[in-house]
């Protein structure tokens, strides 16, 4: 698609326009927008099992809940944990389980057809340890075979090496109420009851209920959880209540004036799982404000009810913002200013989880969510600031003040190797991993190259001459540290990894962006290389696209059907590349461009049943309905600039 065709110029400007006119009519009225954040069925799932614990499900959709179930699961009889991976065992058995919840007879044949899947492979024993928890609560699994926590690890506090506050924050969120869970082992009476002993496939009575082991080192994990266990049985845990109480209060302080607790559904379910244990009553006012905000995480339809794990306002009103300005619109623009007010009033002032550690660090940052005071992250700040500071709004000190602020927190969550971490300072302890509880391999959040890069792109968009804005922490050590960071992180063939999108493509639009602003000399080598890479994963329709996959076998990576959003994410990278000169195919640009303009729809938006977002490597994945609307926008602008 020449620049110089003048029908290829005014497809590029059609597209533009329909897309900016699509975004710009599902703004919400208080000027945010937001769009559904869609993960699998087990949230979902989950859910439906909560409210029968709680004897709620009478007052919720749990008809258009059992339409939902049904309509996810896919012709080989199993439920995916994301798009077109063949079905996944734990997600099939959690999704078959609310069924049966539901009362769904085992004779239906969908779940015939999804227990012949489970069986196959292998059933219940060898699921994950939240599906055997979420089992357990309903007398389906055996509490023998869960890992113990002991109570007073809430003791153990910083600068001890084992604490709480070693875990990531999504993982601290979910893990303090299950230290209550896990020390009551509750099997609660539900209506319709269930038993699940057709999904043992060597038989219940022949089920073995105990902790996998590796033969390896982390085996020593199991023989401690042996010693934890006998100690429970004889009574002799220490400070077993004063723990329990412990951890009760900081659940409590922790809830939201909105009921939230985290900013999602894990540590919401966990909570309320754990004043259940405690015997809080169902019209408590915190339980009630803790199921309201489920609730509000719920979507329904005609025909529907479905549960997000998470809703991401701030991410998503960032995005757009972007991708409308570097599509032209006007920075005083009203939809704009809008947008850009309601950031400033979601501004976190408030001291979180973060400074247990960060002692340096004053409050300043967003969160993903409309209410989570208690864990702002990295990303989503960097993402606001870029946003505001290309927007001009009524107050412009306000704003400037707001942004200056971020960029101080933003700077002292700088960890140790140099990058930065989503969420926490120097959260990176991986032997946690190893443990029989962590088997999601998430129990940390170490710094990573996509993250990191995001900060440097801040820097860059910050230090332009257009911009008016104090580095304040931000100091050229700080930045020479996180430009070391990305040089080193680089992998050979020239890509970075993507800690939070899938997942090359992603880690290596990102990293190109911000040294390409930062550090178009001493990157220059690592710049080239990186384009290479992406130019060189390009499929034959013209767009890029990456599986999930490549998350377990990293030959897979840049590999797979081409998508909007990570189609987008390519021509992003390259276009900074090219932008200081490092010599990429116009010919592969144009193609990626001709890719998007040819998928985009009638009404100015793009399709994508792929999930191109990562909540955990290999175990979570995120379907964001605005990626494959805000990237390929912010793509095709950043081209028709760069082609005058």
């Amino acid at each position: 698609m020449a620049i110089q065709d003048q029908v290829a110029v005014d497809r590029l400007s059609q597209a533009i326009a329909s897309s900016q006119q699509y975004l710009l009519s599902i703004q919400q009225s208080d000027g945010h927008w937001v769009a559904e954040l869609e993960s699998n069925v087990t949230i979902t799932a989950e859910i439906v099992l909560l409210h029968k614990i709680w004897g709620t499900d009478g007052a919720r959709l749990m008809a258009k809940a059992e339409r939902y179930l049904r309509s996810q699961q896919r012709p080989h009889g199993g439920w995916e944990l994301y798009y077109g991976d063949g079905g996944e065992l734990s997600t099939t058995v959690e999704a078959y389980a609310a069924l049966r919840v539901l009362g769904v007879p085992p004779e239906d044949p969908a779940l015939l057809q999804a227990r012949a899947f489970i069986l196959a492979r292998g059933g219940i024993t060898q699921t994950r340890i939240f599906t055997k928890l979420h089992l357990a609560l309903i007398g389906c699994y055996q509490w023998r075979g869960l890992p113990s926590i002991p109570p007073w690890v809430m003791f153990l506090q910083p600068p001890f090496p084992i604490s709480i506050y070693e875990m990531s924050s999504w993982a601290r969120g979910s893990t303090v109420p299950l230290l209550i869970v896990f020390d009551r082992k509750p099997v609660f009476a539900i209506e319709p009851a269930v038993r699940l002993d057709e999904l043992y496939a060597e038989g219940i009575e022949n089920a073995r209920f105990e902790l996998p082991k590796n033969n390896d080192w982390s085996d020593g994990f199991v023989y401690l959880d042996q010693a934890f266990k006998l100690a429970e049985s004889l009574n002799l845990v220490p400070f077993r209540e004063a723990g329990i109480e412990a951890a009760e209060r900081w659940v409590l302080e922790r809830q939201e004036a909105s009921g939230d607790w985290g900013g999602i559904i894990p540590a919401m379910l966990n909570s309320l799982l754990a004043l259940r244990c405690l015997g809080y009553d169902v019209k408590d006012p915190i339980v009630v404000r803790g199921l309201q905000a489920i609730d509000n995480f719920a979507i329904e339809t005609d025909d529907e009810y479905r549960v997000q794990a998470c809703v991401s306002p701030v991410w998503d009103t960032a995005l757009v913002m972007r991708a409308l300005v570097d599509s032209g619109l006007a920075p005083d623009s009203p939809c704009l200013v809008r947008g850009g007010e309601w950031l400033l009033g979601k501004q976190i002032l408030d001291y979180g989880d973060w400074a247990v550690k960060n002692r340096r660090g004053k409050p300043g940052a967003w969160a993903f969510e409309y209410d989570n005071r208690f864990y702002p992250d990295v990303d989503d700040t960097a993402v606001v600031a870029m946003a505001l500071s290309a927007v001009t709004l009524p107050n412009e000190l306000q704003k400037q003040a707001a942004i200056n602020r971020a960029v101080d927190w933003v700077a002292t969550m700088q960890c140790r190797p140099g990058g930065w971490a989503a969420f926490d300072y120097n959260n990176d302890q991986d032997w946690l991993n190893a443990i029989p509880y962590g088997d999601l391999k998430a129990m940390i959040d170490p710094n990573t190259a996509d993250v990191t890069a995001r900060v440097l792109e801040m820097a860059g968009q910050l230090a332009a001459p257009t911009a008016s804005f104090a580095r304040g922490e931000l100091t050229d050590q700080r930045l020479a540290r996180g430009i070391q960071y990305l040089l080193q992180e680089q992998e050979a063939d020239g890509s970075w990894f993507g800690r939070w999108g899938v997942n090359y493509i992603y880690g290596t639009s990102g990293v190109l962006s911000a040294l390409a602003l930062v550090a178009p000399a001493q990157g220059r080598s690592a710049i080239q290389r990186g384009a290479a890479w992406l130019a060189g994963c390009q499929n034959a329709d013209g767009g890029w696209g990456e599986t999930c996959e490549s998350y377990k076998d990293p030959s897979l990576k840049g590999q797979g059907p081409s998508t909007a959003s990570q189609t987008a994410w390519a021509l992003i990278g390259l276009l900074a590349a090219a932008k200081i000169g490092v010599p990429v195919d116009r010919g592969r640009l144009e193609a990626g461009v001709r890719y998007l303009i040819d998928t985009q729809q009638a009404d100015g938006t793009w399709d994508e049943a792929e999930f191109t977002g990562t909540g955990f490597p290999q175990h979570f994945y995120i379907r964001y309905h605005l990626y494959r609307q805000n990237f390929p926008l912010m793509a095709l602008g950043r081209y028709r600039a760069s082609v005058g």
